[in-house]
């Protein structure tokens, strides 16, 4: 949901069609920028949480050429075409997401490919806490014969046991402090030149009872965008690249209580919220950013019984893959979506023998899919251990 002044709002149902209903001038608008993509989403989606590079299946050509007619373009474009704000906001505030301006290239794309997994799947939460999912893997890994070795510090990887594979979740810029003298000179230089982008500062909170939005429909959102239309939305990007806190940050808040009732006692709720700042941001933006909740829900401030502030900074301290609260592990301009981390065919291995990155920093990118490992251990597998992997 993207909520705007006056108690209006964009609300994002399943169905594209109903979406539109709700979106006055811009309604046949969003069905032809919406409608195709996400008819075509189980041959979109697969495509786009793989390498970019070629091969591409003939039979996904026709589904990614409407989606490149459709997003291959800076968000500001795709909103200037919405006459109504409420669609415009829509795609503004999934185009935030990478945390660039909404006039670089990367806002399109993204901004209509997250627009169109809310139609096709919606954007889940896990049911107890996403603490569940690392749980579940865990779980896995013994089940093979795995063990998680936790609050042991690796400062070199002659700290590691002797392996068939490593497999490194770093960031591209850790992995000359991890393996000194034993990387080439080439190699050395692009990681040095990898670029990370703004953070965020993130805020926890603990309430009293659900936020009381105005617009009744954003209640039942599990995930809502804040910032107003897509105008102050483009601002408050522009500020944070340029290296200034927004005074009316764009926002992104998650209540997923509205999906969850186990997060929180009886009465009770939880809901969390970041704003995008520059990187390595010491600054506490919760004053901004409990105004932003307070302009579309009114009386939020008397429901905290509790809030953790973690500033960008101490994201990195909280995950150093979040290098200056950088919580992509590097941006997400053009340049390091198609060559992420170094420009190699096959992205993952590193000149170290049989050692492989697996970050975020790796493709496809930044998210919560786990793609990233994925790839790079069907990388591994197929080059150490020679299996055949379709």
């Amino acid at each position: 949901a993207h909520p705007l002044d006056g108690g209006r709002a964009g609300i994002v149902h399943r169905d594209v069609n109903a979406t539109a209903a709700d979106l006055g001038r811009s309604a046949a608008a969003y069905e032809r920028l919406m409608g195709p993509v996400v008819r075509d989403w189980k041959q979109v989606v697969p495509q786009v949480l793989a390498p970019l590079r070629p091969p591409v299946p003939v039979h996904r050509w026709p589904a990614l050429t409407r989606l490149g007619l459709r997003s291959a373009m800076p968000a500001s474009w795709i909103t200037r075409r919405l006459e109504d704000d409420r669609a415009a906001a829509i795609i503004a505030g999934c185009a935030a997401h990478p945390i660039l301006p909404l006039a670089s290239l990367p806002t399109g794309p993204f901004g209509v490919l997250l627009a169109l997994l809310a139609h096709a799947v919606g954007w889940p939460v896990v049911e107890g806490g996403s603490q569940g999912i690392a749980d579940g893997l865990v779980a896995e890994l013994e089940t093979l014969g795995g063990e998680v070795v936790v609050d042991t510090e690796v400062t070199d990887l002659r700290q590691l046991p002797a392996a068939k594979i490593i497999l490194l979740d770093v960031a591209p810029t850790a992995l000359p402090r991890l393996a000194p003298g034993r990387l080439p000179a080439s190699y050395l230089r692009w990681l040095r030149g990898y670029k990370y982008g703004s953070g965020v500062c993130k805020i926890d909170y603990a309430l009293a009872g659900p936020v009381p939005w105005t617009n009744e429909e954003v209640r039942r959102a599990g995930t809502v965008h804040l910032g107003g239309t897509w105008q102050e939305i483009a601002a408050s990007e522009r500020d944070t690249a340029a290296g200034r806190h927004p005074q009316r940050p764009y926002v992104l808040t998650v209540q997923p209580g509205t999906a969850d009732p186990t997060r929180a006692p009886a009465g009770q709720d939880t809901f969390w919220a970041y704003c995008h700042v520059p990187n390595g941001s010491a600054v506490d933006m919760s004053p901004q950013v409990d105004a932003q909740i307070e302009r579309f829900a009114p009386g939020f401030g008397d429901l905290v019984l509790a809030r953790r502030v973690t500033t960008a900074a101490e994201e990195q301290v909280y995950n150093p893959n979040y290098v200056g609260g950088d919580i992509s592990t590097g941006a997400t301009t053009v340049r390091q979506l198609l060559l992420r981390p170094t420009p190699q065919w096959d992205p993952y291995p590193t000149p170290i023998t049989a050692t492989y990155l697996c970050s975020a920093a790796t493709p496809p990118g930044p998210g919560v899919h786990g793609m990233c490992g994925y790839h790079a251990a069907r990388s591994a597998l197929r080059r150490e251990l020679g299996l055949a992997l379709r």
